[in-house]
């Protein structure tokens, strides 16, 4: 492999306290009593879906949205980097002929917001953000912007996700995907994973193969 694309919550940075403590303090504001636990069942997929699995009354959800959307950032402290992670990311970039990019459905000030403090963004050398496609994931559009900014070829290009929307984005895009172990929470469907990392070290030698032959 020589394109590594990376989604970056439940793959670089651990977001869940972050997203789960700011819903739970809007649930309670609006007399919405659910426990912690239960609301990390729904980390990982779309947050009105989230709602809904909540049982949380259709007539609120869009409000209880944009009031979550805004209190997002009074738990920013919450957020971690993955252990691992950033060893691995130097990794990459110290191999010949290996490109990194990100591709995420965060807009440009959530990417800049949760990264910059941990200084990740100079490891990759393409960011894809939301505003990028005009579709986002499952659909393939933003990884097909990031190959096409990478000029990458897709037996060399792989997406390395936690959720089962990242593998069909994957999929559709004609390249193999790979399956964070230490992100991947409540997501059916992720068998048809083409490679499975327990821990981000592993990552590095689907570029090292490369720098040998």
């Amino acid at each position: 492999m020589k394109n590594f694309i990376f989604d970056i919550d439940g793959t670089l940075l651990d977001t869940e306290a972050m997203y789960m403590k700011s819903l739970q303090k809007v649930l309670t504001a609006r007399g919405i009593d659910r426990p912690y636990e239960a609301l990390t069942q729904t980390f990982g997929i779309p947050s009105r879906d989230a709602l809904v699995a909540l049982a949380v009354p259709e007539a609120d959800i869009e409000t209880i949205m944009a009031a979550w959307r805004d209190m997002i950032p009074h738990f920013q402290q919450e957020v971690r980097v993955y252990p691992g992670v950033t060893k691995m990311l130097a990794a990459l970039n110290d191999l010949a002929g290996v490109s990194v990019a990100v591709m995420t459905s965060k807009q440009k000030y959530e990417l800049k917001r949760d990264m910059a403090p941990f200084g990740l963004q100079r490891y990759f050398s393409e960011f894809v953000v939301a505003e990028d496609a005009k579709r986002g994931k499952p659909a393939p559009d933003p990884i097909l912007v990031a190959m096409a900014r990478l000029k990458a070829e897709p037996e060399e290009t792989v997406y390395i996700g936690d959720t089962q929307y990242d593998l069909q984005a994957a999929h559709a895009a004609g390249i193999k995907f790979g399956l964070v172990a230490w992100g991947a929470k409540n997501q059916p469907g992720v068998a048809a994973s083409d490679y499975v990392f327990a821990f981000p070290e592993e990552i590095v030698p689907l570029a090292s193969e490369l720098n040998e032959s």
